[in-house]
């Protein structure tokens, strides 16, 4: 009887497990988490103890302690013979080991966990199924730390049969949103956004309580993790008006908290104040007080309130005074010391002293150790010895940094190994070890690379800012491999692996643009060799701007001229704005003759000498916002020598001709939509089209994002051509067209064009947007550009910088298409055509008309 109703409570104890407020990894449910009860003390009262015990140790992140304890708790259950809840701890003690990153431990103690239910299958309870399923999740979750995502997928699915078998919604919602992160990580994305819109369902359907309130929280997590920003701002909001409704308060403040995570992803920095300083006030937990103020003191000094800055200081060191060790503590701590060296170096206040720093970042490395977390103390290590790498203590700072590096290596975390490379290269270099700041720096950069499907979903507490954690690592390598030692040039094998880099970074920014790796199919391990053109990649330092030229048959060329980044960026930005001014042309060809002297002078004679009629511009930052096809040699547009292209990089596109016959689907607005004006030269552009080639037509109400999903579905035709506003940010949520009273985000262009494979199993060749834009002010929004047409799926992109609606648009696309349609002609050539039918005439030879046009992708 005692046995019976054991299984009875074992499944009610079970059922409140969701409620657990902890994360293992970013963006998983909480983890399912088994325990005995008291009823059982009965029979195994030392068991039933050391089960309590171990999961207080857990819940308070002191991960060793827990281990132990439920080491222990195995071998009483073991001498009682008590299969069902010794597998149940050794799932507990997985976890466990997966918190310490003791990976072995934790594949054993599953390993165990599942032999001993082989053994209990015969055994008629209704308990086994939920326990077998629960282990499945807690092992989903080890294969999916260990990068093993298509395994962990697996493992999940063979959880949510069961759990769908007997009936478990609650299971099968956190189950679901797991299973999404592996999708996620295998680059299976509108599977992943399916899987959670599915899960958001579930939970709509089911009345107020704190399991609703918990779920609806961590799938707006999942989502900031995955960079649906506004949709996770969402149900972190439905959330926090579901808990507020409730008698328990104790969830708000963790809302709030996940709230100002988001608004701080979404740039709307004093709102993510707000809400740190709503959290820190509402919760209950100190935990999450601390969590709330650390993240708002880092905006506090984000946005220069040093008087606040400092008036917080004080609070927040006394409730560290209070808190006992856990991971979560410890990375507050680690981020509050972070913050106090960067007001450091951007104020002259002598408080808090390096030493200070020091020691509070000393204190989170014996925390670590006392805990046995490797993780942590391998980031509070790092971080320390970035504090001695800021006050000149050199040969410390590279101790503590390799310390860091190595324990980081031993549990595989490459989220915090490439911070210690990084930091190790850059102290070798400032020891003037340049070799062994370069092989440092590649490193780093090769964790990168293999971290591209983790690098939305690592620690929360460790998570990444693109443009200061991850992007100076391949700039600063580059830097390095193309440094001047005394008068020598840089070997050949140093400027091919510095544009191998300046590739990855335009497909790391690309990851960023997306927050997950969308070209991650595209790439193939080798880049090709090129005879049809010279690709130029032009790369700004900030004390000089690198030129590498890649000549056929792989012969490397390499210049440099000795300009500043702000030099660089103010005459481009000039240049920009000249650009779509109707009477400026003597500061557009002055201008565009400073940049050309810079980018392609110092090669003229190889260009000359190579023959090739085209020349393919691997650009960065601001470059991207100004065409190359106006770049002035004192007597000629560069235009005018030399069909143009652009692409980020030779590893992700496969040139080759346009094969089929021409035929186009065009669509269009020549009213005004969505707050934009409108555009009545455009009906001329569409017909002119229709009089070049076969054509299918949208027009105004008929351009619907439906109505043009259903004709690129049941028209298999090569060319979409798009007449209608649109603009290019560096910001996904920011870039877009406008359709019928609606706008098609750049997000959304993959359900658009990249449909199911039995509707269109062939890629549009040719995506033409010809009435877009550059946002304002946005020195990256040329990468926008890149995003829509790689996003869609497209072979090759053209695409305006600005917007003229002018009749010149319809004048250069119908001849165009004129030239595109001789076959013996590359795409980079019949668009060079086109713009010179506009040069050539007095009325357009103004760059306003002819030079906003650029070709992204595939030129032949």
């Amino acid at each position: 009887m005692v046995r019976k109703s054991k299984f009875r409570r074992i499944k009610r104890f079970l059922s409140v497990l969701l409620l657990l407020a902890m994360f293992l990894g970013a963006g998983l449910l909480p983890p399912t988490f088994a325990y005995m009860t008291a009823e059982n003390s009965i029979s195994l009262p030392d068991a039933q103890n050391l089960l309590e015990q171990g999961r207080k140790f857990y819940e308070v992140e002191r991960f060793s302690e827990a281990a132990g304890i439920w080491q222990q708790a195995v071998t009483a259950l073991k001498a009682n013979g008590d299969e069902l809840t010794q597998s149940m701890t050794l799932g507990n003690l997985s976890l466990a080991y997966q918190q310490l990153g003791q990976w072995t431990e934790a594949e054993g103690a599953i390993a165990q966990s599942l032999n001993l239910l082989q053994t209990t299958q015969n055994l008629n309870t209704k308990e086994r199924p939920q326990i077998l399923a629960q282990i499945l999740d807690i092992q989903g979750r080890l294969q999916l730390a260990q990068s093993q995502a298509e395994n962990a997928l697996n493992t999940w699915q063979q959880a949510a049969d069961i759990y769908t078998k007997i009936g478990d919604k609650q299971a099968i919602l956190q189950n679901r949103i797991n299973q999404a992160q592996a999708l996620q990580a295998l680059g299976f994305y509108r599977q992943a956004e399916k899987t959670l819109e599915e899960s958001t369902k579930i939970l709509q359907s089911q009345p107020n309580s704190l399991v609703k309130v918990t779920g609806l929280r961590s799938l707006g997590n999942v989502l900031q993790a995955t960079g649906d920003l506004e949709q996770s701002r969402q149900k972190l909001q439905q959330s926090l008006e579901i808990a507020s409704s409730l008698p328990d308060k104790q969830a708000t403040g963790d809302i709030l908290l996940s709230l100002g995570n988001t608004a701080r992803a979404l740039g709307q920095t004093q709102q993510a104040i707000d809400y740190y300083q709503k959290a820190a006030s509402t919760v209950f937990s100190p935990i999450t007080r601390i969590q709330a103020q650390v993240n708002q003191l880092r905006l506090l000094l984000k946005t220069q309130q040093f008087k606040d800055f400092q008036a917080l200081l004080s609070p927040i060191q006394t409730q560290f005074a209070d808190l006992p060790p856990s991971r979560t503590a410890i990375s507050a701590r680690i981020n509050f010391a972070e913050s106090l060296t960067q007001f450091k170096k951007d104020t002259t206040a002598d408080t808090p002293s390096w030493l200070d720093i020091a020691q509070i970042l000393s204190t989170a490395v014996g925390q670590a150790k006392s805990l046995q977390d490797k993780r942590t103390e391998s980031y509070a290590l790092g971080v320390l010895g970035k504090v001695y790498e800021q006050t000149q203590q050199k040969s410390d700072a590279q101790n503590l940094t390799q310390q860091a590096l190595l324990i980081a290596q031993a549990i595989d975390a490459k989220d915090i190994s490439y911070r210690w490379q990084w930091q190790l290269g850059r102290l070798l270099k400032a020891n003037g070890d340049i070799e062994g700041a370069t092989v440092a720096y590649t490193e780093a950069v090769n964790n990168l690379q293999a971290l591209r499907n983790d690098l939305v979903a690592v620690n929360p507490e460790v998570k990444f800012s693109f443009r200061d954690e991850v992007e100076p690592v391949y700039r600063e390598l580059v830097q390095l491999l193309l440094q001047p030692g005394g008068n020598s040039q840089p070997s050949q094998k140093n400027i091919e692996q510095a544009s191998e880099t300046i590739e990855l970074l335009q497909v790391a920014e690309l990851d960023n643009f997306f927050r997950n790796t969308c070209l991650n199919a595209q790439i193939p391990d080798k880049k090709q060799d090129q005879t049809t053109a010279v690709v130029i990649y032009p790369f700004i330092l900030p004390d000089r701007l690198e030129v590498i030229l890649q000549l056929p048959q792989r012969r490397w060329l390499h210049y440099a001229t000795p300009v500043g980044e702000k030099e660089v960026q103010s005459t481009l930005k000039q240049l920009q704005e000249n650009l779509a001014k109707p009477h400026t042309l003597k500061q557009v060809q002055s201008l565009s003759q400073k940049v050309y002297n810079w980018l392609i002078k110092p090669a003229e004679a190889d260009l000359a000498d190579s023959k090739t009629p085209t020349l393919v511009f691997v650009l960065d930052g601001y470059l991207r916002n100004v065409p190359m096809a106006v770049l002035y040699d004192g007597k000629q547009y560069l235009i005018e020598k030399y069909g143009i292209a652009l692409t980020p990089g030779l590893q992700i596109i496969e040139p080759k001709p346009l094969q089929k016959e021409l035929k186009a689907i065009a669509a269009g607005l020549t009213e005004p939509s969505s707050g934009f004006s409108a555009l009545p030269n455009v009906k001329r552009e569409l017909e002119q089209i229709r009089s070049q080639v076969p054509s299918s037509i949208l027009l105004n109400e008929e351009f619907t994002r439906s109505a043009l999903q259903n004709r690129i579905n049941s028209l298999p035709f090569p060319v979409v051509h798009l007449a209608t506003h649109g603009q290019f940010s560096s910001k996904a949520e920011e870039t877009f067209i406008v359709a019928w009273k609606d706008r098609i985000y750049v997000k959304q262009f993959n359900q658009l064009v990249r449909t199911i494979e039995q509707n269109r199993p062939e890629a549009i060749e040719l995506l033409i947007l010809s009435a877009c834009q550059t946002a304002a002010g946005d020195e990256r929004a040329g990468l926008g550009i890149a995003g829509v047409a790689f996003q869609a799926g497209a072979r090759s992109t053209i695409a305006s910088l600005w917007n003229l609606d002018d009749e010149s648009t319809a004048v250069l696309m119908s001849q165009f298409y004129q030239e595109l349609a001789n076959k013996k002609l590359t795409k980079a050539e019949a668009l060079r055509r086109a713009q010179l039918a506009l040069l050539q005439s007095p009325k357009y030879k103004r760059p306003m008309y002819w030079a906003p046009y650029v070709l992204l992708g595939n030129w032949l």
